[in-house]
């Protein structure tokens, strides 16, 4: 049984990344819903099913010692009665342990939230790596010209 109740799918999100940026297991799961449904993907890794393999997946990630700092933009709600799709930015500061040296990434992430009994839950959470600036290349590329 839940102990806290997200009376909004905003209160979860934030929720959800204050557990991340704290490493907090329970915090975390206290966000997501108990359903066998629920999946969680990370940037480059494979689909997490149920609430079992999720909690073991985060368990895994806080215990490595790293601290995220997380800055959120470009958000985008689409809501409704019973379900609400965040796709968003996630601007990622990797920090080590004690906080010494970092890493910046960008992750573009889709978070999606059910209301229950119990307020509003996790159902989806989605990283993927922002892809590279593709190179156009179907502009002319005119050869410098040259003066004797």
């Amino acid at each position: 049984m839940k102990k806290t109740t997200f009376p909004t799918p905003q209160d979860a999100e934030a929720a959800f990344y204050e557990a991340l940026e704290r490493a907090d297991l329970d915090a975390m799961m206290e966000v997501w819903s108990d359903d066998d449904e629920v999946s969680c993907i990370h940037p480059g890794g494979p689909r997490l099913t149920g609430y079992e393999q999720v909690r073991e997946n985060w368990a895994q990630i806080f215990k490595s010692g790293q601290r995220l700092q997380v800055h959120l933009s470009d958000q985008v709600i689409v809501s409704g009665m019973m379900f609400s799709v965040h796709s968003l930015h996630e601007n990622i500061l990797v920090r080590g342990e004690g906080g010494i040296g970092g890493a910046r990434s960008v992750v573009v992430a889709t978070n999606v939230f059910l209301r229950a009994g119990s307020g509003w839950r996790m159902v989806l959470h989605h990283g993927s790596p922002v892809p590279a600036p593709a190179v156009r290349r179907d502009i002319p590329v005119e050869a410098p010209k040259v003066l004797h």
